[in-house]
């Protein structure tokens, strides 16, 4: 049964409230505001609710709102306020102090009672799902002070930093492939196949936390054998069919593996997002002879990168209102996208064909 307290310091009051509620609580009374805070220490968190007059000698209702807020209680133990006090200035006073509801004199005992338990039930919910949402914080907290000494150990062995030197040498082969058709590009065909490219090595907490959700032992074999974008690189071209050309020439390649291909652009996912990706093994040559590193590569057009970056800060962030309007949004951005890209292709190509005619005519 829920304990309740009833702060007024007049007596006909405190029994009348008292009777209505003692069969569903156990109800406390203070004849001021400083028996009050005393109730309120002494309880401490068992306090479902406090009904609470304003006009108190020695230490009034106001006084009492004031010292709950400087503890903090206000959001824990609600407060209904006694009073025959209608004026809507009052009210909205004790509103922006946190007060959860009014109780009106005279009293009636229907009201008082569906009021006190509508805000006993509202806030026992509240609390229990706060205390749930902190203790999966401190076990989410936990786990992360484990994956950080787990990564520490990890990063400081020589077996992975070998391996990491390994994907590195691999990002650095692909990036030199890619450059060598850039600058053969400039020169045959005076274009560029690509605009940029961005490469990255996945962190030893995103490897640790990857290979633990899938469940696999976190070890360097584990790395190697199952996961494949530890190393990534991508690349951001101007047209779907640079996108093509520049893959086919890269997996074209006599000492590159294509391991595996998903074609995003000919079968988006279902938020839209377009990209063509190739999993490859490619060669690294060591002291101790050739290895095969896995690299993720990603293909995508200028439009389509801008739009997964910002489809990302969805996905990742915290908080977001009105997230199936915007995931929405969003779909229909990317199938703009597409037919954009594939306009603005048309345009290059009717564009270089014209160019290409009055080339031949000139000669």
């Amino acid at each position: 049964m829920h304990r309740i307290l009833v702060a007024d310091d007049v007596e006909i009051n405190r029994e009348i409230l008292h009777d209505m509620l003692m069969e569903d609580y156990i109800v406390e009374t203070a004849e001021d505001g400083t028996q009050a805070i005393q109730k309120l220490q002494e309880y401490r968190g068992g306090i479902a609710a406090l009904l609470l007059d304003l006009q108190m000698p020695n230490t009034d209702g106001y006084a009492v709102l004031n010292w709950m807020n400087d503890q903090k209680w206000i959001n824990i133990i609600p407060v209904l306020i006694i009073s025959s006090e209608r004026a809507v200035e009052v009210e909205n006073y004790c509103f922006e102090m946190g007060v959860s509801d009014f109780i009106h004199k005279p009293f009636n005992s229907s009201i008082v009672k569906k009021r006190v338990d509508n805000i006993v039930e509202l806030f026992t919910r509240k609390n229990a799902m706060a205390q749930t949402i902190a203790k999966q914080t401190r076990a989410l907290e936990e786990q992360r002070q484990i994956i950080r000494l787990h990564t520490r150990q990890l990063r400081d062995t020589k077996i992975f930093n070998d391996l990491m030197m390994q994907y590195r040498s691999a990002i650095m082969v692909i990036v030199a492939k890619l450059k060598v058709l850039y600058e053969e590009f400039a020169q045959e065909y005076n274009r560029n196949p690509f605009e940029s490219i961005k490469s990255r090595l996945k962190s030893p907490e995103s490897i640790y936390e990857k290979l633990d959700r899938k469940g696999y032992p976190i070890t360097v074999e584990s790395i190697r054998e199952y996961l494949t974008d530890v190393a990534g690189v991508r690349v951001i071209c101007s047209f779907p069919d640079d996108i093509y050309r520049l893959a086919d020439l890269v997996v074209q390649s006599n000492d590159i593996i294509l391991v595996q291909k998903k074609d995003y652009i000919k079968d988006p996912k279902s938020n839209g997002y377009r990209s063509l990706h190739l999993i490859l093994d490619v060669p690294i040559f060591l002291s101790i002879g050739k290895e095969y590193v896995k690299v993720e590569m990603q293909f995508r057009t200028i439009a389509m990168d801008f739009w997964a970056s910002l489809e990302h800060k969805l996905r990742y962030k915290k908080d977001v209102e009105n997230t199936e309007e915007i995931e929405r949004q969003l779909k229909v951005c990317a199938d703009s996208i597409d037919v954009l890209d594939y306009q603005m292709m048309q345009i290059r190509n009717r564009i270089d064909k014209t160019n290409t005619a009055l080339l031949v005519r000139d000669l």
